[in-house]
């Protein structure tokens, strides 16, 4: 058997550490001596301490550790408690960092007040166009919501549509429908040559004309996008328009680089 020291060396731990185990019960010695009440340990005791310790840095509490153990979880078990957790912590991640690019955004748009490129702002007519399209849910309009939801998004109407063997016939865009309870529907579309029909495993459907919409050109990733919906939307105020719904996106180029990125912004409007 192993003194407390020994044994706290081996399993990678504190002894302070092993205390508490043994204090609470997940983790007694195998041996207590009744006059000196020094804990010794046995080799085969590493196991159960490396379950306790692996499963507790996945987050899970003590008193959880404990009933997940009572369960005599198996080593491949344990493999996919580490799958969902890294799963997890990468969105977790994935979103923190959107909401950092969200910030720097927002101080760079502080940052240009009173100097928005409301020059750069065009007025004009959209046609309507066709399009395939699929959407899904995002809770917000915020670069931190859309972001995870557009992109796996528009990779698997991709798929789609190039397995239906669709032609396709301008560059991709994508709109959006504000609802009620703050979350947002997003439409990713690819202009298409097809007609509808409940053929294909996506929707066809023709996005209406605009007669009248104010666009502005973006260039760089959409997560940098937000002086220049600013700067139009000081451009529809200073003109005396008023606009009518969220903005659609068009993706002129969109190379593997984000920050080469060029996107026209397209908000309709009529006149205030």
């Amino acid at each position: 058997m192993f003194n407390i020291g020994d044994f706290a060396r081996l399993g990678l731990v504190s002894v302070r550490m092993l205390r508490h185990y043994d204090a609470i019960g997940l983790l007694r010695p195998a041996h207590v001596d009744a006059a000196t009440g020094y804990r010794s340990y046995q080799a085969a005791q590493l196991a159960r301490l490396n379950r306790i310790v692996a499963i507790k840095d996945l987050g899970f509490t003590l008193e959880q550790v404990r009933a997940i153990l009572d369960e005599k979880v198996s080593a491949e078990e344990l493999h996919g408690m580490v799958r969902l957790r890294r799963a997890q912590l990468e969105a977790q991640i994935n979103a923190d960092l959107a909401r950092l690019r969200g910030v720097e955004a927002r101080l760079r748009t502080i940052e240009r007040e009173g100097h928005l490129q409301t020059a750069e702002v065009v007025l004009k007519a959209v046609s309507p166009v066709r399009v395939g399209e699929l959407s899904a849910r995002a809770a917000g309009y915020e670069g931190e919501h859309i972001g995870p939801v557009i992109t796996p998004l528009f990779g698997e109407l991709c798929r789609r549509v190039e397995a239906a063997a669709v032609r396709i016939t301008g560059p991709g865009l994508a709109y959006y429908q504000a609802e009620d309870d703050g979350s947002v529907i997003i439409h990713a579309c690819m202009p298409v040559a097809a007609p509808p029909g409940d053929s294909y495993d996506f929707q066809i459907v023709d996005l209406p004309a605009m007669p009248t919409a104010a666009t502005i050109i973006h260039h760089g990733s959409m997560d940098s996008a937000l002086p220049t919906f600013q700067a139009l939307a000081h451009w529809i105020e200073e003109n005396g328009y008023q606009s009518l719904g969220l903005a659609r996106e068009i993706s002129l180029h969109c190379p593997e680089n984000k920050d080469e990125w060029v996107t026209e912004l397209q908000i309709e409007v009529t006149s205030a």
